[in-house]
């Protein structure tokens, strides 16, 4: 069997990044790498139990903490953008697992790239800020781009049945609705960050299940999915599946719909990125058809939820238009989670960040991250 033998593990205290953990317990593969915010007490469990090489907290505080907590083990630890960089460009490491959330993981993404390492991908942010660029350097590097998303996963999974993108009609997003469906705007009014934060059938970090709620999460895979599968934007749909089974579609030019269904659990997706092309078993609960009961799809509410028509018409301008969205939205989810502005305040902010800061048709990386600050700067005041 073909399998990567040395995971990096990018955000390893994170959602994905403790389920990616989960999948490796099972897994002849070794762990090279992991990487964390600020959260000591779990990396410190996570590097006991693994045993990295190296080991990255965000900050040069944590890391001290992290180094006195485990000083008795023979890890090397770093701090900051410039570890996150090491970790993911790690001569023992065969595959990364990016699995940072926001712009964070642009940097450390290209550089694993470069090396020449095998890309989870679970950072939809990288693809939607800097997708062609991404996607050049992996042609030019020969490297494998797996997706860890669900969605895209399932996309990944129903491509191995099609012959190339001239055979595709459409690919089609699945998305639950988030914890206010059926609801209007009146009622999402005065919505509080612990309404938002209910996610009806997916655990996951705080930023992407808000983003979830306002259906902004489903705007960044549409923008993902054009860059990833290289097709344009109107061949990219989305529906509404309040109950995730189906994951996503791909139609074929002669009108068959594939789907990848299962019951929603990350762990299969995330063990595929690391066995691909091959398959093995997985501890996941087997969907029971007999039980899980009737599938339902309809449209999403654009109107009520102007998140994704936001988002699909910066994927329409290009250019600096989804970074910019991006990393205003990031700024905006923030200070909902603080409690300082009120959930429709989100997509204003985001809205004036896109007409505000300049836009730039064909950016560099480095315009790339200037429009980034400056439409963080643009939510944030400063």
């Amino acid at each position: 069997m073909i399998m990567m033998k040395n995971i990096t593990i990018l955000g390893s205290t994170g959602s994905i990044g403790r389920q990616s953990l989960d999948v490796i317990r099972r897994m002849p593969v070794r762990v090279s790498a992991l990487t964390a915010g600020t959260s000591v007490e779990l990396m410190a469990q996570q590097c006991r139990e693994f045993r990295p090489e190296l080991a990255v907290m965000s900050t040069q505080e944590a890391a001290e903490k992290l180094q006195q907590a485990i000083s008795d083990l023979p890890i090397r630890i770093s701090w900051g953008e410039e570890g996150l960089i090491e970790a993911a460009t790690l001569e023992s490491c065969d595959c990364v697992i990016t699995a940072v959330v926001g712009m964070l993981g642009l940097k450390p993404t290209l550089a694993a790239i470069r090396a020449g390492k095998r890309i989870g991908l679970a950072n939809k942010e990288t693809l939607v800020c800097a997708g062609e660029i991404v996607m050049a350097e992996a042609e030019k590097y020969g490297v494998e781009i797996v997706p860890v998303d669900s969605e895209h996963s399932a996309i990944f999974q129903c491509l191995m049945g099609v012959g190339g993108n001239q055979e595709i009609s459409r690919l089609i997003l699945t998305c639950s609705g988030g914890p206010f469906y059926g609801m209007n705007r009146e009622q999402l009014a005065n919505v509080t960050k612990a309404d938002a934060l209910k996610h009806p059938n997916w655990k996951m970090g705080a930023k992407i299940t808000i983003d979830c709620a306002t259906l902004m999460n489903k705007g960044l895979e549409v923008i993902e999915a054009m860059r990833l599968y290289r097709v344009p934007l109107e061949q990219v749909d989305v529906l509404i599946h309040r109950q995730s089974i189906v994951h996503s579609m791909v139609e074929t030019v002669d009108g068959a719909v594939m789907a990848q269904m299962g019951t929603p659990d990350m762990r299969l997706p995330i063990q595929l990125a690391l066995t691909y092309p091959e398959r093995t078993v997985c501890p996941v609960d087997r969907l029971d058809l007999t039980t899980c009961g009737a599938l339902s799809f309809s449209k999403p509410d654009m109107e009520t939820f102007p998140c994704l028509a936001l988002a699909r018409a910066c994927a329409a301008a290009g250019g600096t238009a989804c970074p910019v969205m991006n990393g205003a939205n990031e700024a905006a989810v923030a200070r909902f989670l603080n409690d300082e502005i009120g959930f429709y305040d989100i997509y204003n902010l985001v809205k004036q960040a896109v007409d505000t800061v300049p836009f730039v048709q064909n950016p560099s990386l480095d315009q790339i991250l200037l429009a980034d600050s400056m439409a963080r700067a643009c939510v944030t005041g400063h």
